[in-house]
């Protein structure tokens, strides 16, 4: 009898040969990666071999998927902080700040009144399904953000900054519906979910971001003047930074997720070799790439088809409005009067819509329904929450993933072309 683990092995090294190999041919269809790894999740569960169980006699092993996921987003909000290169400041980060301070509050209370008046939820509840899947995800949405250190595409960077952000920043509100499951008397704990879970958790993510990194870099050089690392293992520099920042940050009760993409910003300024950044981002992107395989698979592993067809009506509600109403009108009234980063025109209605479009929901939702369920979500709330999220990553990974593509290429070649011709000519007007 050949051991299951074989077999995994076996499977999953035959899956990344054949994408790899293919991966010219996929490129060019409307199909995600992740949507083949979710499909040969599937076929690795229950429903299939079998040979992926994070179920056993009926208990669901949570704290893996939460530890999985964990280091997932890590790796890729740092990644999203190392492909911006952008300069620091209220005007270039503009359009950054709308999507973070107006649009997520906007998504987590259009979902909460989703879940209060439409789905039979406590607002604890409620606000709890919002924060969970407010935030966009860094992992699954490769294709329409940043492509590199030299992009400065506004749709793209919008999307980019916008998921290294609001995975870590939803976690005041993920707080907050926790602590009102356990407590429905607000007054008992909002003074103290103010001063810790905002406003020091947020400050204390900000601040071990820029000092780790800083105290990273500098030591880099320091030993760089004396004796250069091994050039196979100076790429673990980037690791280092990313756990150093995570750790130190958690231990201070900081937000790590913030931590870590702020530690991207600040590595990605700090090298006068733009050269050395841009090994740790192909590094980096190697790895998100081969953790993007394993969660896909563990998702398409823990789906079942009873549970999913039991809650599909208050899925499809809540996968309906927040695709086609709460996103896009969000968006769009985030945006009111957004200029382009150059500052000549407003930001393209076509950008704001494919903005709207482009909200993909994936392993940060993951991690926060692991994480609620390790701090006390539990019972028949916990099963509608956790298969509208499991509903809602599955539908945005099929239709964001058929429609990235030619929704890119049609962008390309109209409004981001369109948009470039405009501003030169006003440059030129101006001059």
């Amino acid at each position: 009898m050949v051991d299951i683990y074989i077999i995994d092995l076996l499977i999953i090294s035959l899956l990344l040969l054949i994408v790899t190999l293919g991966s010219g041919w996929i490129a060019r269809l409307p199909l995600s990666f992740a949507l083949i790894y979710l499909v040969v999740g599937i076929v690795l569960g229950p429903y299939g071999f079998g040979l992926i169980q994070l179920r056993r006699d009926g208990i669901f092993n949570a704290e893996v998927l939460e530890r999985i996921t964990e280091f997932v987003v890590i790796i890729s909000v740092f990644s999203c902080g190392l492909k911006i290169v952008r300069p620091i400041g209220w005007k270039s980060w503009n359009l950054t700040t709308r999507l973070i301070a107006l649009l997520m509050p906007i998504s987590i209370f259009g979902l909460a009144v989703v879940g209060k008046l439409l789905l039979g939820m406590n607002w604890g509840e409620a606000i709890l399904l919002g924060a969970i899947l407010a935030p966009t995800d860094p992992v699954l949405a490769s294709e329409v953000q940043l492509t590199d250190t030299h992009d400065q595409d506004e749709l793209r960077f919008g999307l980019t900054s916008e998921g290294g952000l609001n995975d870590a920043l939803a976690f005041p509100f993920v707080y907050f519906g926790l602590y009102a499951l356990k407590d429905s008397n607000w007054n008992n704990w909002l003074k103290s979910w103010i001063s810790i879970d905002l406003f020091w958790a947020i400050a204390a993510g900000i601040i071990m971001g820029f000092l780790v990194a800083k105290a990273v870099v500098w030591i880099d050089k320091k030993v760089q003047k004396r004796r250069r690392p091994d050039e196979l293992m100076e790429d673990f520099i980037a690791i280092s930074t990313i756990l150093l920042t995570y750790s130190l940050t958690e231990i201070v009760n900081g937000y790590g997720f913030l931590a870590v993409f702020v530690a991207g910003l600040v590595v990605q300024r700090s090298y006068k070799n733009s050269e050395k950044t841009l090994a740790q981002l192909e590094f980096i992107e190697r790895l998100e790439k081969l953790l993007e395989v394993g969660t896909m698979l563990l998702l398409g592993s823990i789906l079942l088809f009873q549970p999913i067809l039991n809650y599909a009506t208050q899925s499809l509600l809540v996968i309906v409005l927040l695709f086609l109403i709460i996103r896009p009108l969000g968006v769009w009234l985030s945006t009111i009067g957004q200029s382009s980063s150059s500052g000549h025109r407003f930001l393209h209605p076509g950008s704001r819509w494919l903005i709207g479009w482009f909200g993909i929901r994936g392993v940060g939702s993951l991690y926060y329904l692991a994480y609620a369920f390790g701090k006390g979500l539990e019972g028949e709330v916990a099963e509608k929450i956790s298969w509208i999220t499991y509903t809602t990553i599955v539908v945005s990974v099929i239709v964001h993933g058929v429609s990235a593509t030619p929704l890119m290429n049609m962008y390309e070649r109209r409004i981001a072309r369109s948009q470039a011709v405009h501003e030169s000519s006003t440059i030129d007007e101006f001059e």
